[in-house]
């Protein structure tokens, strides 16, 4: 069959940009060969969000009788936690599905394997299909990392050692869990497996957690997290993985951590193998496809958004990339902007953050100012039990005024972090955001005293 857009893989990136595609009038063939949402919907960003509320609400239950609310006996259910998991999820790949099938995309539920050009279109064969196009957009995904450590593959093997994956479908809490990266997956996770009951060390080779995060509010989460009772390792190299824990090399020592399970949450890489790209000569040798400005790949005709290009792993960046993609594709000439995209850690206290760190900023010899207040100043946070730690950090270019990065950590930071990307995204000044009335009370307002003050 001829269809005017294929589309490989139903994640974020994918299926979005068959609505987009479909709703503009294109004929649309998307290949998805497990179920729709992708890793995001299915095995990240949802599933794991389910899980962190529950661990959020169980805190909450502890802490209920400040609020004259009296509850006792508060604890997880883990196999209750997940069911509903499940539910919620299931639902959502539903409403995926139903949605493609109202805009009349076509949806081939096998794996794709590009098989070259035939009159000038490309073809792309599945065990039962067979489609041709002259336009092609990948949204392949990404894969778990799996570090080349000693013993680490058999433990997979095994199940000892277990990815993001089957971390969100564990049957059982682990009584010691081991979180190998202290990025954003490993630190999520900590949170949730720490609040029904498991006993959490997180082990990581830099100094800090939450990778790219401000340091100063690195030390604020990681202070919330012990007080919580997970416990860190920083500074470590582990050197294997055996049967019952982690060989860790610090500056001082080397010792055996005992678990009962061990967390690989190192990162992740672009699925880019056994799908025929190399078939049409798509450029694949840095590990990931590469793409310009408007998610062109080195081959005419061929686009790629989402994990796969390897830029933001993330499902709100794939989002917009597929948008760019659909766009050119229909010949309307936009581009991608990587500059003002959010990020979050939906551990509890939250962090979420966009633009530039002032040691980014002092880096690239940026003339700037900042300010960082307490988000204690929002009434709002303050009575709904935000932590006193909690911070807010904000910067701008001193000659233009217009704001360069915000930085938060504290419950509601992921809501009202949106104010700071559309300041950036549209190059607002500080003045300009002063004057905008925010509802009250909110913890977003935070946000106006902070541009006020800087």
């Amino acid at each position: 069959m001829s269809s005017d857009l294929i589309i490989m893989g139903g994640g974020p990136a994918g299926y979005h940009a068959a609505l987009v595609a479909a709703n503009n009038g294109l004929k649309v063939s998307l290949f998805e060969a497990k179920r729709l949402g992708g890793t995001c919907l299915n095995e990240g960003c949802i599933p794991s969000k389910f899980l962190l509320h529950t661990a959020k609400v169980f805190e909450y239950g502890k802490d209920a009788a400040r609020y004259g609310v009296m509850a006792e006996g508060v604890k997880i259910d883990h196999q209750a936690a997940m069911k509903s998991k499940d539910r919620i999820v299931r639902a959502l790949c539903q409403s995926i599905n139903d949605s493609l099938k109202k805009q009349g995309v076509n949806i081939i539920p096998e794996k794709a394997v590009i098989s070259g050009k035939e009159d000038g279109l490309f073809r792309v064969d599945s065990e039962n299909h067979s489609e041709k196009s002259s336009r092609l957009l990948i949204c392949t995904g990404s894969e778990s990392a799996i570090p080349p450590i000693k013993g680490i593959n058999e433990a997979l093997k095994k199940g000892f050692a277990i990815t993001s994956t089957e971390i969100l479908s564990l049957s059982e809490v682990p009584e010691r869990l081991l979180v190998l990266g202290g990025g954003i997956i490993g630190l999520e996770m900590a949170q949730y497996y720490s609040a029904a009951g498991s006993s959490v060390k997180v082990i990581d080779m830099l100094d800090h957690i939450g990778g790219n995060i401000d340091l100063e509010l690195s030390q604020i989460l990681k202070r919330e997290m012990e007080k919580k009772g997970i416990e860190f390792i920083l500074g470590a190299r582990v050197k294997a993985v055996n049967d019952n824990g982690l060989e860790v090399e610090t500056d001082q020592e080397t010792r055996l951590i005992e678990g009962d399970k061990v967390l690989v949450s190192t990162g992740r890489k672009p699925r880019i193998r056994n799908m025929g790209f190399e078939n049409i000569g798509l450029d694949i040798s840095a590990g990931r496809i590469e793409t310009n400005e408007y998610m062109e790949t080195n081959v005419e005709g061929v686009y790629a958004a989402g994990d796969v290009n390897g830029r933001y792993m993330l499902a709100h960046t794939a989002y917009r990339e597929a948008e760019v993609a659909v766009s050119n594709i229909l010949g309307k000439k936009e581009t991608m902007n990587y500059g003002a995209i959010p990020s979050v850690i939906y551990t509890n206290p939250e962090v979420a953050w966009v633009g530039e760190t002032e040691d980014s900023l002092k880096e690239k010899g940026v003339d700037f100012a900042g300010i960082k207040l307490p988000m204690m100043l929002s009434g709002r946070y303050a009575v709904e039990g935000g932590t006193p730690r909690g911070m807010i950090k904000c910067s701008k270019d001193r000659a233009t005024n217009t704001l360069l990065g915000v930085h938060a950590i504290g419950n509601g930071a992921s809501e009202f972090i949106f104010g700071a990307v559309m300041a950036i995204e549209h190059g607002l000044t500080t003045n300009e955001l002063g004057k905008t009335v925010f509802p009250h009370p909110t913890v977003s307002e935070i946000l106006r005293e902070s541009f006020n003050l800087l």
